[in-house]
């Protein structure tokens, strides 16, 4: 899984540490994002029943801060509520792509310190769960703002 942490390592740069200096920031995100999708389907693991610490979040910096001095073109966007009601052209909602890479970093951050800190399978359990239920989607709508944007 060094690939894994090696791409999760190029995402949470943008949350860790403020006005990083990358030529071509959002093609180099949108790239790394992709990859940890398609890591996604890649996750085998043998579960694991040990009791283990839970991650503290609170002891994470300012990754919305971060994020906003990073990518200052990023904000909020226009999505539809129901995609498949294609007759109901007023429901609409709004996102915004910091906030959506904010908890893809947070996400990224706990799978890493699970298998860093507690056991690889503890780590990739935790990524299959959070990628399907939370993960994914903020994935799905940050790439839609970065393509729609350009």
């Amino acid at each position: 899984m060094v690939e894994l942490i090696s791409t999760i390592n190029e995402i949470i740069k943008y949350g860790l540490k403020p006005n990083l200096t990358v030529t071509d920031k959002e093609k180099w995100l949108e790239r790394h994002l992709v990859k940890i999708y398609d890591l996604y389907f890649e996750i085998e693991y043998k579960f694991d029943d040990t009791q283990y610490p839970s991650f503290d979040k609170s002891r994470l910096p300012d990754i919305r801060k971060n994020i906003t001095s990073n990518f200052k073109n990023f904000g909020f966007y226009k999505t539809v509520l129901d995609i498949n009601d294609i007759d109901n052209l007023k429901d609409n909602t709004i996102g915004d792509a910091i906030d959506d890479l904010s908890d893809i970093i947070t996400d990224l951050l706990e799978i890493k310190w699970r298998i860093e800190n507690n056991s690889l399978a503890d780590g990739l359990w935790f990524f299959e769960l959070i990628f399907r239920s939370h993960t994914q989607q903020h994935i799905l709508d940050l790439l839609n703002f970065i393509i729609q944007k350009k």
